[in-house]
């Protein structure tokens, strides 16, 4: 069983368990394009079979996000689950201030990933280094931030929507949000609205696949529609690895064969070189 399949995470669960119990259902290898944490919801997409392949050319993608911004309170894991470490004031909201707050995260900065992320340094989690307590140097990477709006103003929060670069992490850009209201701040609900072309309102629910005993997939050149695709007839030179000069300013691009993804190249200087098959 090979496909791509479009997930609305529920609540309550981590993104290890939504892998595990869709394993389990289909006894079959499952990837997926980026960890939600256990309370935020949204778009999760699910890599089954040689469709894991697929992994890391998805994870890449922009991401959406409907994010919750809770004013005054900082916290040891950058959300609202986590233990309260400062409290600051909670600003009164002028909707025009707010506006200008938010569009100055906009292009390209640099982030530093928070401590709870899974991302791996010298072979572990930060999470793991988290959970013993261990403080380490993260580097920065960059992002980028290509829109955000504000959506809503409570009380002590606000709600915006944001599109940003894969590998941004929401709970960061909220805790900037508190700096620059000179105060602290947490994130406090998060979904993810898409990912790439594909959308909340393409997802099926966790119970609805695993009551399936057959899937209907996510094709797979939707999905991968951000990479210029390029079909081609005779696919000879392709399972050869052999570089292709191509009048392309993409750093990458996707070879399809009878509709199907067949590999990706790499620009490198003035060619392109196969970077991984997929067939």
């Amino acid at each position: 069983m090979d496909g791509i399949l479009c997930i609305n995470k529920p609540a309550n669960m981590t993104s290890f368990d939504v892998c595990a119990q869709i394993r389990r259902k289909f006894n079959v290898k499952v990837g997926h394009t980026g960890t939600l944490d256990p309370m935020a919801t949204g778009v999760m997409i699910i890599t089954l079979g040689k469709s894991t392949k697929l992994v890391q050319y998805l994870t890449h993608s922009k991401k959406t996000y409907q994010a919750v911004c809770r004013m005054g309170i900082k916290t040891n894991t950058g959300d609202i689950w986590g233990e309260v470490i400062e409290r600051g004031c909670v600003p009164e909201f002028k909707k025009p201030d707010v506006i200008n707050i938010l569009n100055s995260l906009l292009g390209k900065s640099m982030q530093k990933p928070p401590m709870v992320s899974a991302i791996k340094i010298e072979g572990k989690k930060l999470y793991e280094y988290a959970r013993k307590n261990q403080i380490i140097d993260v580097p920065e990477r960059p992002i980028e931030v290509f829109s955000i709006k504000l959506d809503g103003i409570r009380e002590n929060e606000l709600v915006f929507t944001i599109e940003v670069s894969g590998g941004t992490y929401i709970r960061t850009i909220c805790e900037d949000i508190g700096t620059r209201f000179n105060t602290v701040a947490t994130l406090s609900g998060l979904q993810r609205l898409s990912v790439g072309q594909l959308t909340i309102n393409q997802t099926m629910e966790l119970d609805e696949v695993l009551d399936k005993a057959e899937l209907m997939f996510i094709d797979p050149l939707v999905a991968l529609k951000n990479y210029r695709q390029i079909e081609v007839e005779d696919p000879t030179f392709i399972y050869h690895g052999k570089k292709v000069e191509l009048p392309y300013q993409d750093d990458r691009i996707l070879f399809v064969f009878n509709k199907e993804p067949l590999a990706f190249y790499r620009k490198e200087e003035n060619v392109y070189r196969s970077e991984r098959g997929l067939w």
